[in-house]
């Protein structure tokens, strides 16, 4: 995946978002080893203590976990993981909405949209 970071917002905070995304789509399962640092740096094309920077956020929020000399492992609360999911979600959900009113869409016809939409993306699903 190429790491694409906005000059507008600080690039830790990026790299922790790619990482809460990855966690939460699945990439990276409850009890999973992740990289090091110096991995996702490379990966992400960062400065390693720009990457330790995003990963002791991830730690001090409780997403991720140091074992010594182990390395660090993605949390097995589910409960958290699916918090942080809710969350996000509802934040793009709330951001949707409200673009489509700015749109001059009415509630019924943002559900026949959506109902139109989701029909298409359980197509894609299947095929």
């Amino acid at each position: 995946m190429a790491w694409e970071f906005d000059n507008d917002r600080p690039i830790y905070a990026q790299i922790l978002e790619y990482i809460m995304m990855d966690i939460m789509s699945g990439k990276y399962r409850p009890g999973d080893k992740i990289p090091s640092v110096r991995e996702l740096a490379q990966e992400a094309s960062v400065n390693p203590n720009t990457m330790q920077k995003a990963l002791t956020e991830l730690e001090r929020v409780g997403m991720v976990h140091t074992e010594r000399t182990a390395g660090r492992y993605i949390t097995e609360d589910l409960g958290m993981i699916q918090s942080a999911k809710y969350n996000i979600a509802k934040k793009y959900a709330a951001d949707f909405i409200k673009k489509m009113k700015e749109l001059g869409y009415s509630k019924s016809e943002l559900n026949d949209l959506l109902d139109k939409h989701t029909e298409l993306w359980e197509e894609e699903a299947d095929g």
